[in-house]
């Protein structure tokens, strides 16, 4: 007989105006909004002040001003984010048995086993208090057999909750939610579920399996088990969480490091384009030089959680020419992304124009369409050749 799993789903509630707050207390209790201001600006992230007035992420700055007039808007400052993201990861590493980070503000922990020697709802609920007296920062989180059931569990009770759903209560749990509260279900399957007359949990789990696969494939597969409480996919550590990266050799041993440079761009670009692919950010990079006598170094960096290229190239010649301090002759260099977790970019956080990431969401549709080599910036291509 297996044993009965115990996954905790922690989230930080509203994680970039919590983070706010502790830099300017007189900012609780106000509709605040992280994203840029303008009538181009998106929301980044939003109080539950704010969310009231029907504000949510991904809305245009425009729309969100419409709604609530007196909100305030902060541009925000993605390198905070990240360090308080490390932060709290850093306390549940040192903390739990099994941690996988699932997104900046998201974790899961495997405490399977341990109810043996420790309640698990009492040891989630003291970790959670030691990480806010630590930290500041609120946080809710849900208790229960699989990663899909935790995490709605945390999504009902939050902010600043708790909630643990026991084996027999999960489909109790699950029957009277709509269905949009299942991850990972987007918009445009919510709309064809409604048409079906499908809008909660309970008909989803009625449905035959093999109907739901003739209409959705195997995203219908997916959803059922989810709607029946089933989720098999196991807690990742976060030690192990991949990492993208490429390198190059060539073919003959180079000093030139305009050339290196070029390049160097040319395989962040790459690099990034499959980490946005992916909906993936990376935390750090790190760049590797190889001299001609086979001596080999590297360099890394921590960084703001991003997949833009722009950033990524300026910080991988950084790294270059801090580590290639000899007149010497060159024969590999490469570049690595890690820390991954999921995520899509804030662009509004990075300082970068709208224009420019228009220019970034262009070119990755011309990517998608003809290949990653269709399209390249200027700036990684060499003129000469």
């Amino acid at each position: 007989m297996s044993k009965d799993t115990h996954i905790i789903h922690i989230d930080q509630d509203a994680f970039f105006v919590s983070v706010e707050l502790l830099k300017n207390s007189s900012l609780i209790g106000k509709p605040v909004i992280i994203g840029g201001s303008s009538d181009r600006g998106v929301v980044a992230s939003c109080s539950y002040e704010a969310r009231k007035f029907g504000i949510h992420s991904a809305m245009p700055s425009r729309m969100a001003r419409q709604l609530c007039p007196h909100a305030i808007f902060i541009r925000g400052n993605m390198d905070e984010y990240s360090k308080y993201s490390h932060i709290v990861t850093d306390i549940l590493q040192e903390r739990v048995p099994l941690l996988e980070k699932a997104s900046i503000d998201e974790h899961y922990i495997d405490m399977t086993g341990m109810d043996r020697f420790y309640g698990c709802m009492k040891f989630a609920h003291e970790l959670r208090l030691y990480v806010m007296k630590e930290t500041g920062l609120p946080l809710s989180f849900g208790l229960s057999v699989n990663k899909t059931v935790s995490k709605i569990a945390t999504n009902e009770c939050k902010p600043n909750g708790e909630r643990q759903v026991s084996k027999d209560e999960v489909q109790p749990f699950l029957n009277p939610l709509s269905i949009k509260k299942i991850p990972g279900l987007g918009q445009a399957t919510y709309i064809r579920l409604s048409e079906m007359g499908v809008r909660y949990i309970y008909t989803l789990a009625q449905i035959p399996q093999e109907q739901l696969f003739r209409v959705l494939g195997n995203n219908g597969t997916s959803l059922w088990q989810k709607a029946r409480g089933i989720d098999n996919s196991p807690v990742l550590p976060y030690r192990e969480q991949k990492s993208i990266g490429t390198q190059s050799t060539f073919e003959n041993d180079s000093i030139d490091t305009r050339m290196i440079k070029q390049l160097l761009s040319s395989m962040v670009m790459d690099i990034c384009f499959q980490l946005r692919s992916q909906q993936k950010l990376a935390a750090c990079i790190t760049v590797t030089i190889r001299y001609s006598n086979f001596e080999t170094h590297t360099r890394q960096a921590r960084i703001p959680y991003t997949s833009l290229d722009f950033f990524l190239i300026s910080k991988a010649k950084e790294l270059f020419d801090t580590l290639y301090n000899r007149r010497m002759l060159i024969r590999l260099v490469g570049v690595k992304l890690s820390q991954l977790v999921s995520g899509n970019e804030q662009i509004s956080l990075y300082g970068a124009s709208e224009e420019q990431y228009k220019l970034y969401q262009a070119m990755d549709r011309i990517r998608n369409r003809f290949g990653e080599k269709a399209v390249k910036l200027a700036s990684s291509i060499d003129i000469n050749l």
